[in-house]
């Protein structure tokens, strides 16, 4: 990340310190949430708006690759407004899966999450024009506030992806701009060597200053299917806690003394290092990436470790978590008030 400080949207390290035990990063503060969550509140919402953002988006993108860094891990909840008062405050952060590269290196770890990873990734042979494709797919959701490649499971979605259909048929899209539908097009190319770079995406009519990008409000169930789509990651992580921590000992019979195996410390959580050396102990070969990506999935809190509630929701057979009496249970959780619904408050 020092290598591409000074760049205006990409968060700051202010310093590092180092106790006995960890070693404490300090970042740039960005308290006006995230970006997504600002869209909705703000209610107006205009093709206009979203090529401004994707402007940001993609400025990240081109410094990135300026520099010989492929993020690998773009995605709306990586970006952070600094301040409530400046829609535009955008900083990207999480580099934890950015890479360098050479021109014509070619990779073949697969990461990233689901619905905006590149069909080339999961093929195991990229480069960064993989960067544009995740981008291209924040467009789309920027657009019509869902994800163009849409299954009830990650295989499906990873299917759709190699597929690469892109649905402009449906609401919201034939009131959408040709322009706009022209770049996603290029954006979301299957082939990498015929996908616009970041530059090209910056230098495309819809984008640019003055662009012809309109200023008219976007249906409002655009912003409705956004709320829907940013919320849904976060509610299914609580409903798994909640259903395994109401799991009886005979059901979570072996993880209770796994969780403290790994937990070697006695700190009541597990550490990036811990579950690193937890999991080659087990036998495991996955790569750092890889067991990065588990700990990101299970740390629900985002506190940067894995505590026993979270440990456990990620780790117990889903044939448990699926039983309709503990799907019962994570509903009445949520439904404080027994009405059968689950409202805003709750």
């Amino acid at each position: 990340m020092h290598h591409l400080a000074g760049h205006k949207n990409i968060v700051t390290i202010k310093g590092a310190y180092e106790d006995s035990l960890y070693v404490h990063i300090v970042m740039e503060l960005c308290s006006g949430g995230e970006l997504f969550d600002r869209i909705i509140q703000r209610g107006h919402y205009s093709e206009r708006k979203a090529a401004e953002l994707t402007k940001i988006i993609v400025g990240v993108v081109e410094a990135c690759h300026s520099l010989g860094v492929m993020h690998r891990d773009l995605k709306p909840e990586n970006f952070l407004l600094v301040n409530k008062d400046d829609d535009f405050s955008l900083k990207a952060i999480d580099f934890g899966l950015s890479v360098f590269f050479k021109p014509g290196q070619v990779f073949t770890d697969v990461v990233g999450s689901p619905y905006y990873v590149a069909p080339e990734v999961l093929l195991k042979h990229y480069g960064p024009e993989a960067d544009v494709w995740t981008a291209g797919v924040i467009l789309y959701i920027l657009l019509s506030g869902v994800p163009p490649f849409w299954a009830e499971t990650q295989q499906g979605i990873f299917d759709a992806v190699l597929k690469g259909h892109i649905d402009f048929d449906t609401d919201p899209w034939p009131l959408i701009s040709a322009s706009s539908k022209d770049l996603i097009r290029k954006m979301l190319c299957s082939q990498p060597s015929e996908r616009l770079t970041a530059h090209e995406v910056l230098c495309h009519p819809w984008i640019c200053e003055n662009g012809v990008a309109p200023d008219r409000a976007l249906d409002t169930a655009v912003l409705s299917r956004l709320k829907q789509f940013s919320a849904m990651n976060k509610l299914k992580k609580m409903a798994l806690r909640v259903i395994a921590e109401s799991l009886s000992e005979e059901e979570i019979a072996g993880l209770r003394e796994m969780f403290k195996a790994m937990d070697t410390d006695n700190s009541g959580a597990i550490t990036f290092d811990e579950l690193k050396a937890g999991l080659r102990r087990y036998g495991s070969t996955l790569k750092d990436t890889e067991i990065r990506d588990l700990m990101d999935a299970a740390d629900v809190d985002n506190s940067g470790t894995i505590d026993y509630g979270e440990f456990i929701a990620a780790t117990v057979h889903l044939n448990k978590l699926e039983r309709e009496e503990h799907l019962i249970a994570a509903f009445q959780y949520f439904d404080k008030d027994g009405s059968g619904y689950i409202t805003v408050d709750e």
